[in-house]
């Protein structure tokens, strides 16, 4: 077959001679470009003509070869199975309970009773601030309120009998309203010398040392309380992301930092898209009942944001791209004795997860997709088979 290919080389050579058969070298040398470009004209044409007497030979060659090359290749079987995707985000735990508590009063911290990592309830003492004279002057007060509270009664009951004068009723009965309220007003205020917990919690941080002069307003802060009990995960979550993460979605959230994964639901999603980097805010419930959850603590979220359960998915690097940025795969029909044609099926495909992705249009069920050897193949030629299975996709 190669001597065909030299003889017919040889011959459209010769038929080419003539005066255009002169060398190369001598055309140069003479310097007429007219001659020049006759002969780079004449070169060029015969260039063509080889080549494509050439492609008539290989394709013979290709019909008549009993040993011609056939694309090996290996195809999977696509099957209908349960598709679901998940949106990962990064967030960090929060609580609302976590605060620092300030001094209501101006003064010297004169007792601290709790100590940093102690539980405490609502109300509780946590510190006492020196009163200035305030606990002495309650109990003068409340001394000149009995009083007042004694001749008041006994006025009253003899204005009840019609005996004494209006007046004298009257002034012993705002004198001891007036002293009523001065009690309370001194109660008040000497209940800021106690500082006092605000929600159940655990004292995280105790700031300010035993005797320290303190007031209240920023700085002044004596402690810090946390409720590690109603947790939560804030995250932000991209605006095209609004119609499918809503309230009540299923969340895997793991904590890196602890190896810990739990289960979890959105809680609330909001309504609020930040103009900037077009997100929404959303917070994950957190269950903490063995408190090692701490505030600010990273943790990733897996979100359902898409489910499927009869999809049909097939490998990403099987995929190819057209000049058009068309998406296509490769099927086998056709097959007998394992060997068949490859097919090109331009395909639609939907939201991806790890290493596959989700055919929508073009893909029944069965088919038979060319996995390896799928870059290498073209339309309608001829492949033989060296595997087929059936997978699970979902399992990798």
């Amino acid at each position: 077959m190669r001597k065909i290919v030299v003889t017919l080389i040889t011959a459209t050579l010769f038929a080419s001679c003539g005066d255009k058969n002169q060398s190369v070298e001598s055309v140069i040398s003479s310097q007429d470009i007219l001659k020049i470009r006759t002969k780079k004209d004449a070169l060029e044409q015969q260039q063509q003509d080889l080549a494509s007497q050439i492609k008539l030979l290989s394709d013979e060659i290709a019909k008549l070869d009993p040993n011609k090359k056939i694309p090996l290749i290996t195809t999977i079987t696509v099957q209908e199975q349960p598709f679901i995707h998940y949106l990962d985000v990064q967030g960090s735990v929060q609580t609302k309970k976590n605060v620092l508590v300030y001094p209501e009063m101006p003064g010297q911290l004169v007792r601290i009773y709790v100590k940093e990592g102690q539980r405490v309830i609502k109300g509780q003492a946590l510190a006492k601030i020196d009163d200035g004279g305030l606990a002495q002057q309650l109990a003068q007060a409340e001394t000149q309120k009995a009083l007042a509270k004694t001749t008041f009664e006994r006025q009253k009951r003899l204005w009840e009998q019609k005996i004494g004068a209006e007046i004298q009723y009257l002034q012993t009965k705002t004198n001891f309203e007036s002293l009523a309220r001065t009690v309370n007003q001194l109660k008040q205020q000497l209940g800021k010398s106690i500082i006092k917990a605000p929600f159940t919690g655990i004292v995280d941080d105790v700031i300010k040392e035993q005797g320290t002069i303190v007031s209240p307003g920023p700085g002044a802060e004596v402690f810090r309380i946390v409720n590690l009990s109603d947790m939560y995960i804030e995250t932000n979550v991209p605006e095209s992301h609004i119609s499918s993460v809503k309230k009540g979605k299923t969340v895997e959230v793991s904590f890196p930092i602890l190896g810990k994964k739990i289960t979890s639901k959105v809680r609330q999603a909001g309504n609020f898209i930040h103009p900037i980097n077009r997100t929404f805010k959303i917070e994950v419930s957190v269950p903490n009942k063995d408190r090692s959850i701490k505030p600010n603590l990273t943790a990733k979220l897996r979100i359902n944001d898409y489910s499927n359960p009869k999809a049909i998915l097939i490998p990403q690097s099987i995929i190819s791209e057209n000049a058009k940025g068309q998406q296509y795969i490769y099927t086998v029909k056709d097959i007998k004795n394992n060997i068949g044609k490859a097919q090109r099926v331009i395909i639609e495909t939907g939201k991806t997860q790890g290493d596959v992705i989700e055919v929508l249009s073009e893909l029944a069920s069965g088919t038979q997709i060319i996995q390896e050897g799928a870059r290498s193949v073209k339309d309608n030629q001829e492949v033989k088979l060296l595997n087929s299975k059936t997978v699970s996709l979902t399992e990798k």
